[in-house]
């Protein structure tokens, strides 16, 4: 789990000497989950770039991590009587968990200098080594006081002001590691679309010898920088890949690279982050197989690869499966394949961890909610980014079919998730949600805990009994919320889309909602998702608790030891980071 061992003992700095020499891969990412404490992140991506960096830890990769600051953080969620979000600052204290280094840069960015100050964030894993994390600031003295915001709110603003972030991310933080001096970097890998720039920056520096360059060709050559550079894509709505219009690039970037050239590289309409990444990175991947799939479908003629997203199983394990797992399989922390043998543990071990997670949950819920969770009941747990393709209202499809449900398996619901501060469909659905809660209270307690961050979801995604997840098929790119729930012995109940699709054995480890149809018609979906709990799930949990302990004990063994980011990283190491590997 997350522990304050992250934070900076009183009185020590941290330089950044250690790590030049060794350093070969630089890994960006406009957020990262490093502790709930850093608000530096919103959701998935950079939860996922977190693990990421504490498995390049454990194995002992030579990576650096490079992201923006972020003071302001994402949003700090806070809901009125009617389930309304507002949505103010979350800032956090940099000093608390970083030291400032010397070195600065200078960017021009719409005719004016900006300087660009990193912070060195330690992150030290206790089985491998310490790892270096470049956080971004411009909130300088120096600075135009437009430009000292640039690093202070995660996804704030509009496309001016996410192009500017882009640039201090991409441009910026290459140019920084050059004067850290970090001089043997090889290899840089872009975490999503939102640090492409850092590609045509490095192509800047290959010019083609003019007596080569015929009429429409590039003037630079793509080679090098192809061998460089790695891209891991996550999103398959073309709504979520960051396109600008070459006017705004050209107002803050002035004369940086001919606008021809960017034409060939990025769409003869916008500046599109996505394909100027396809087009200069040498190794492209999705992040399950699906999606790989659907990204080819969407940018025909690219070669797009999985590799499928993973977590990092001693980050998300709760304190009383750790302590199982330490005890019987002391080295699944590095080795996951360990807990292959997990459905061989004791039920009743099995079980007694569980209701650790549970009773630590339902006293949050409490804490939180002011709603008392009944410990006899199976409790069914939602939580993630509330927008409308991820359907977070489709359990209340049908109230009256959910009081039925209920009086044949009693069962309780707890969800939490935040909508973009712009996103106010996703606010509406929150709303609603609040609105199905009022309507069921008399006879399903459901609870909605505000502002989730990754220290609510450490005690809810192992505490609940069921992890529910119903995208639009096939628009969830991975999701890994519920390889977490399964390394805790939590069931998924799950459209099938992302990860899921590779892991579930419907039955065994966990249960299916619909066909593999991709049409995301949701009254059928729901349909199915009653059926499911009616007919499998509730009255297994209520009528058989020992055939619930063996599939609990499945989905352990079958999912903790391949959906982790060890393997995730073993296979970007011997895939993408190898240059030798790529051809």
């Amino acid at each position: 789990m997350f522990e304050d061992t992250y934070r900076i003992p009183a009185g020590e700095r941290r330089t950044i000497g250690p790590f030049l020499g060794k350093t070969r891969v630089a890994y960006f990412s406009m957020e990262i989950a490093l502790h709930p404490d850093m608000h530096t992140y919103s959701g998935g991506l950079g939860v996922l770039a977190g693990d990421t960096a504490r498995s390049a830890g454990d194995l002992e990769l030579p990576m650096v991590f490079v992201t923006l600051v972020s003071s302001q953080g994402y949003l700090r969620q806070t809901l009125d009587d009617s389930g309304w979000q507002d949505s103010t600052p979350d800032p956090w204290s940099p000093e608390q968990f970083a030291s400032p280094l010397r070195a600065k840069i200078a960017l021009p960015i719409n005719g004016r200098e900006v300087w660009i100050q990193p912070w060195l964030h330690v992150l030290r894993s206790p089985i491998g080594h310490d790892l270096p994390v470049i956080l971004l600031d411009t909130d300088l003295p120096e600075n135009d006081p437009r430009d000292r915001e640039i690093t202070h709110h995660l996804y704030g603003g509009g496309s001016e002001y996410r192009l500017r972030q882009e640039i201090v991310l991409g441009i910026g933080g290459l140019r920084l590691l050059s004067a850290l001096g970090f001089s043997r970097i090889n290899t840089y890998h872009m975490n999503e679309g939102h640090a492409a720039l850092l590609a045509l920056d490095l192509l800047r520096r290959y010019p083609r010898p003019p007596d080569q360059i015929r009429d429409l060709d590039l003037k630079y050559d793509v080679g090098p920088v192809r061998d460089m550079c790695i891209f891991t894509t996550h999103t398959p709505i073309e709504a979520g890949h960051d396109a600008f219009s070459y006017d705004l690039v050209e107002e803050l970037l002035p004369n940086y690279i001919e606008p021809d050239q960017l034409h060939l590289l990025c769409g003869q309409d916008k500046l599109n982050m996505t394909r100027l990444a396809l087009t200069l990175s040498g190794f492209v991947n999705g992040v399950a197989q699906r999606h790989a799939r659907t990204t080819r479908e969407m940018f025909p003629g690219y070669r797009i690869r999985a590799i499928t997203n993973g977590v990092h199983l001693p980050t998300w394990a709760h304190p009383a499966f750790a302590r199982l797992y330490n005890e019987h399989y002391p080295s699944w922390g590095l080795e996951p394949e360990a807990l292959t043998q997990a459905d061989q543990l004791p039920g009743t071990l099995i079980w007694d961890a569980h209701a650790e997670a549970r009773e630590d949950l339902i006293r949050m819920v409490a804490e939180h909610c002011g709603v008392e969770l009944d410990p006899t009941r199976p409790i069914i747990g939602y939580a993630r980014r509330m927008t409308s393709y991820k359907r977070p209202e489709l359990l209340f499809t049908d109230l009256e079919r959910l009081r039925a449900i209920n009086r044949r398996y009693p069962f309780q619901v707890v969800l939490a998730g935040k909508a973009h501060h712009r996103d106010d469909e996703g606010k509406r659905h929150i709303q609603n949600i609040y609105g199905h809660m009022r309507e069921l209270a008399d006879e399903i307690p459901v609870a909605f805990i505000p502002n989730y961050e990754a220290g609510v979801a450490s005690k809810l995604v192992p505490g609940v009994d069921v992890w529910l997840n119903t995208p639009v098929p096939p628009m969830e790119a991975s999701g890994t919320s519920g390889m977490k729930a399964a390394l805790n012995g939590v069931l998924n109940l799950s459209v099938l889309d992302g990860w899921w699709i590779e892991a579930c054995l419907d039955g065994v480890n966990g249960w299916a909602i619909g066909e593999d149809s991709g049409n995301g018609a949701a009254r059928a979906c729901a349909e199915d998702l009653y059926a499911k709990l009616e007919q499998a799930v509730l009255p297994l949990f209520h009528t058989d608790r020992d055939a619930w302990i063996r599939m609990m004990k499945q989905a352990i063994c079958k999912i903790a030891p391949v959906f982790n980011s060890q393997r995730m990283m073993q296979r970007y190491a011997s895939e993408a980071y190898m240059p030798l590997t790529r051809t």
